[in-house]
């Protein structure tokens, strides 16, 4: 085996020397390095501050990475169970870790980047892609609104990379209108057969084809419209419905309405007051919803079901629904105006 035998990986046989070598080619990534033996089993890390503290304490630049690897690092075995791995990632990323070593049976096998994951919430998403986008006529006619390029990217892009930062590594996108082009999009390599396309036999509404998905492994599932524009934080939204208690929690965003008149409030035809040009605060639904698995055999399988409907079903039967209010940005692009209201967002923060 070689002694540089990765970018971020070194031989325990290594030299000191080497390793320093090594570190100065991560020049402008992050400067970690981790050592195997000689069954490619992890023996530590090492880092330019681990190189410096040995020295200072008399090693020479000939000595091996292995006598100044530090052991007691944070790792993630493969097998770990969902709760776990949400664990380790978030305690990782509070020890401002940016680099986590996975292994199987104590050999290394990958290396997580914690600067482009966020957290890794037990979770798998349903997207909902079927849609005819008919108010965006004529952009639809021959591409399907999720494709429809906002900031020179399609809409739904957006949605699975912010959810893949988040550690959902099981994305389904149900398709009906235009299903070949979706596919085609998702069959690109660069999406690691991560994002997996269920077509609807016939239009099921905004809901009804998460039974179509026999493959869900995680107790919770995010279910969201594929045509939103949102950066809303997914971490919260989980941690918000696991602690409310709820089978179901839907985002909300905060909507007024002003009256530019005075109300009357009235007793028959009695007016008992009256309220100069009022304002009315509401929460809105988001079309971003979080469901724990075992409700959504509630769901029959081929029958149209909207999202609403199904929140109304499980309030009639006594089960809690909670609502989580997106703080960031929301933009659902279902006109003209909000096409290019998002393509202006996209241009300045996105």
């Amino acid at each position: 085996m070689n002694r540089w035998i990765g970018r971020h990986i070194i031989t325990g046989e290594a030299t000191i020397r080497d390793t320093l070598t090594a570190l100065n080619e991560l020049s402008g990534d992050s400067m970690t390095l981790f050592v195997l033996d000689e069954d490619r089993k992890l023996i530590g890390s090492v880092t330019d501050g681990d190189i410096r503290r040995a020295l200072i304490a008399g090693h020479t630049t000939e000595d091996k990475a292995s006598d100044i690897a530090f052991r007691k690092f944070i790792s993630l075995t493969s097998d770990a169970s969902p709760e776990e791995r949400y664990k380790t990632v978030a305690r990782a990323r509070e020890r401002v870790i940016n680099l986590l070593p996975v292994t199987t049976n104590g050999i290394l096998t990958d290396i997580i980047d914690l600067r482009k994951m966020k957290s890794a919430i037990p979770a798998d998403a349903v997207l909902m892609a079927g849609g005819r986008g008919e108010r965006l006529r004529p952009l639809t006619l021959d591409t399907p609104k999720p494709l429809l390029k906002v900031g020179g990217k399609p809409i739904i892009d957006y949605n699975i990379e912010s959810l893949q930062r988040y550690g959902v590594n099981d994305i389904y996108v149900t398709v009906n209108y235009l299903k070949d082009q979706i596919i085609g999009h998702f069959a690109d390599p660069k999406w690691q057969g991560r994002v997996h396309c269920i077509e609807e036999p016939c239009r099921l509404g905004t809901i009804g084809s998460v039974a179509l998905i026999d493959t869900l492994s995680q107790d919770y599932v995010i279910v969201m419209n594929s045509d939103l524009l949102t950066n809303i934080d997914f971490e919260k939204l989980w941690r918000h419905h696991v602690d409310s208690g709820a089978v179901l929690t839907m985002a909300t965003i905060p909507y007024t309405v002003s009256v530019p008149f005075a109300i009357i409030k009235t007793d028959g035809d009695r007016v008992t007051g009256l309220e100069e040009k009022p304002t009315f605060n509401h929460f809105a639904n988001a079309g971003v919803y979080i469901i724990d698995r075992n409700v959504l055999s509630e769901i029959k399988r081929g029958e149209y079901l909207d999202a609403p409907d199904f929140v109304e079903s499980l309030i009639a039967k006594g089960l809690k629904v909670s609502h989580f209010v997106i703080e960031g940005t929301w933009i659902d692009i279902g006109s003209p105006d909000d096409f290019r209201y998002a393509n202006e967002v996209t241009s300045r923060r996105f």
